[in-house]
C-alpha cells in the first residue's frame, strides 16, 4: 500500500505537468489570436487595408498554408473583435513584444514589433471557445471581466458558462444584497464572495407547489448541477445528515464541506417564505456540528437557509443580533428574465454614477 501511494504521487506529478503544459499552450494560442486581431485592426484603422482585405487574407492562408486551421474569414473577424473588445481594458495590460524575437522568425515589420502581448494576463486564463461565448454574449466590460474570472475560478465548461450567462449570474450577483449574520461578516474576507443571495435551480424541474421533501430529493438527484450552482469547492457529505444531541436524533437536510474555507456547510431547505424561527433550527445544527463533528484544524461551520421566498426587512431584523455564521438565500425554479435583470442593473449603475463623489 505504501508503494501504491508513492505511485499515485508520481501520477499526480504527471497530471500537474500536463495541466501546466496545456495552460502554456493555451496562453500562446490566445496571445497569437490577440496579435493577429491587433494586426488586422491596426491595418484597417490606418487605411492600409480595405473591407475585402480580411477575405483576401483568409483565402491566402487557405491556399498557401492549409495546415493552419481556424484562420478562415469568420475566425479572423473574431480575432479582430477579440482584440477590439479588450484593447482599452485594464485586464489586457499590453506589453510590447521584443524586436529580437520578431527578427528570429524573419519578421521585421515596424507594426509587428509594436504588437502587444497578453499571455500573462487573465485573458490567457481561459480557452478560445469560452472567449467567443463571453465577448459575443456579455454586454459590458464589467460583465465580461466577471465571467472571465468566474471561468478561471470555477472551471466552467462551455455549456456551464452559457447557462450562467443565461441565468443572469452577473446581474444577480451585482443586484443581490447579502443577507448574512455578524458571524459571517467577522469571518474570513472571502467568505461573503463565495455565497450568493439567490440561487437558480431550474434544472430541478419542480412544480410550483413542491414541498421540502420534493426539493431535497430533486437536489440530491441533481447534485452535480447543484454543486456547479453553489461553486466547485463544495464537497457533498450527505443528505439528512444525522446529528445526535443527548438522547435525541436530528437530521440536517444537506451537509457539505468547503475546501477553500475549510469548514462544514449545512444547508436547510424551506419550500416557503422565510420565517425568523427557521434560524433557531439552523443555529442548533451549527452548534452541534462544531461541538461533535468539526475537526480541530477546521473553521467554524456555516449555515445556509435556502428559502422559496423572503422579505428582506424581516431577514435583516432576524439576522441583526445573530452571531452564528449564517446566511439566508432564496432559490428560483425557473431561469430569471435576463433582460429585466440587465435593466435593473443599468438603472442602479446610472444612479450610482450620478451620485456626488
Amino acid at each position: 500500500m505504501k508503494q501504491e501511494s508513492q505511485f499515485l504521487e508520481v501520477v499526480g506529478l504527471i497530471q500537474l505537468s500536463r495541466s501546466k503544459a496545456y495552460q502554456s499552450i493555451n496562453a500562446e494560442l490566445i496571445n497569437c489570436y490577440w496579435q493577429v486581431g491587433e494586426y488586422i485592426s491596426r491595418r484597417i484603422a490606418n487605411a492600409t487595408w480595405g473591407d475585402r482585405s480580411i477575405n483576401d487574407l483568409a483565402k491566402f492562408i487557405e491556399k498557401n498554408h492549409p495546415d493552419l486551421k481556424g484562420y478562415n474569414r469568420r475566425g479572423l473577424y473574431r480575432m479582430r473583435q477579440f482584440y477590439e473588445t479588450y484593447a482599452a481594458s485594464s485586464i489586457a495590460a499590453p506589453i510590447a513584444t521584443q524586436n529580437d524575437e520578431n527578427q528570429m522568425i524573419g519578421i521585421v515589420s515596424p507594426l509587428v514589433s509594436q504588437l502587444s502581448e497578453i499571455r500573462n494576463t487573465i485573458l490567457a486564463g481561459i480557452d478560445w471557445s469560452h472567449h467567443l461565448i463571453i465577448f459575443t454574449r456579455a454586454k459590458t466590460p464589467e460583465e465580461r471581466e466577471f465571467y472571465i474570472i468566474a471561468c478561471i475560478r470555477e472551471r466552467y465548461s462551455k455549456r456551464e458558462l452559457d447557462r450562467q450567462i443565461s441565468s443572469g449570474l452577473f446581474e444577480r450577483v451585482m443586484l443581490g444584497k447579502q443577507k448574512s449574520s455578524a458571524g459571517i461578516v467577522d469571518s474570513k474576507k472571502e467568505t461573503l464572495s463565495i455565497f450568493r443571495s439567490d440561487y437558480v435551480l431550474e434544472f430541478l424541474q419542480l412544480p410550483a407547489d413542491h414541498n421540502e421533501s420534493d426539493l431535497q430529493k430533486a437536489l440530491v438527484a441533481q447534485m452535480k448541477k447543484f454543486i456547479l450552482e453553489l461553486g466547485r469547492d463544495f464537497l457533498f457529505m450527505g443528505e439528512e445528515y444525522r446529528i445526535q444531541v443527548g438522547n435525541s436524533d436530528f437530521k440536517a437536510d444537506l451537509l457539505f464541506y468547503h475546501r477553500g474555507l475549510q469548514c462544514l456547510v449545512v444547508v436547510e431547505l424551506k419550500a416557503e417564505k422565510f420565517k425568523p424561527e427557521h434560524l433557531g433550527q439552523l443555529n442548533f445544527y451549527l452548534e452541534a456540528l462544531d461541538r461533535d463533528v468539526k475537526k480541530e484544524h477546521e473553521n467554524p461551520s456555516i449555515g445556509i437557509l435556502l428559502c422559496k421566498d423572503q422579505d428582506s426587512e424581516v431577514v435583516r431584523y432576524a439576522l441583526n443580533r445573530s452571531m452564528s455564521p449564517t446566511l439566508v438565500a432564496a432559490y428560483q425554479t425557473q431561469l430569471p428574465d435576463k433582460n429585466v435583470l440587465q435593466k435593473k442593473w443599468r438603472e442602479i449603475f446610472e444612479e450610482t454614477k450620478s451620485l456626488p463623489s
